[in-house]
């Protein structure tokens, strides 16, 4: 079972995702907050694999309780989806930075945003296209990072190689038969890529991956 919190300050939101989760055999919400503040207790509280947040709200926005999510041990199997109306803006990037795992629009259609439920459920990085092209052109136009790039050289040969692909957005199988490995090996680089790393989860490193020049960037 899929445990979800809600955290959005328009009630109407709050109640249309309910409904369609509760839908769900494998999904239940197990509370809802109105701020960030109230998410943060409620998180700590219920313990669940996933806590939907919307990025503007009052008294703590959502950046600030990812931030703190992240920031706390005892919430590390909470993997954090930013709700947006926007979906392409600068709170993307703060939100990526700060832990998120994912971004949802809000006029997502609904089998697609029970699949992304599913899929951050399961840690992974749950980033659309579009989005993943915008991380993209963000970092084509800055420097690269000498102090990310120096953290690199912790990893093995094989390590950066799983890094620089889950950058590409695939999928652990897909990784898998890219480097002709078992799924079961494309985690354990990747996960020992994030711990190396200090990385919270493969949003995050995927912001590394470009940040370092990991990945080559182009134009196009």
């Amino acid at each position: 079972m899929i445990r979800v919190l809600l955290v959005d300050d328009q009630p109407l939101i709050r109640s249309g995702f309910r409904a369609l989760l509760e839908l769900e055999d494998d999904i239940e919400v197990v509370a809802e907050a109105a701020d960030g503040s109230q998410g943060i207790m409620l998180a700590r509280e219920h313990l669940p694999d996933i806590a939907l947040i919307d990025i503007q709200m009052p008294v703590v926005d959502g950046i600030e309780a990812t931030r703190r999510i992240a920031a706390d041990p005892a919430l590390a199997g909470v993997h954090v989806v930013i709700l947006t109306n926007y979906g392409l803006d600068e709170y993307v990037f703060d939100a990526l930075r700060a832990g998120a795992a994912g971004f949802l629009v809000k006029d997502i259609e609904p089998e697609d945003f029970l699949h992304a439920i599913r899929v951050a459920a399961r840690g992974d990085a749950l980033l659309a296209p579009s989005i993943t092209r915008r991380l993209i052109d963000r970092y084509v136009s800055q420097p690269l990072d000498p102090g990310v790039s120096a953290a690199l050289n912790e990893l093995t040969n094989r390590e950066r190689e799983a890094v620089a692909l889950v950058a590409q957005g695939l999928s652990n199988d897909e990784i898998a038969d890219r480097m002709v490995i078992s799924p079961l090996t494309a985690k354990t680089h990747i996960n020992r890529a994030m711990t190396k790393l200090d990385v919270r989860d493969r949003a995050q490193l995927v912001v590394l991956a470009y940040e370092s020049g990991l990945v080559v960037r182009r134009n196009s």
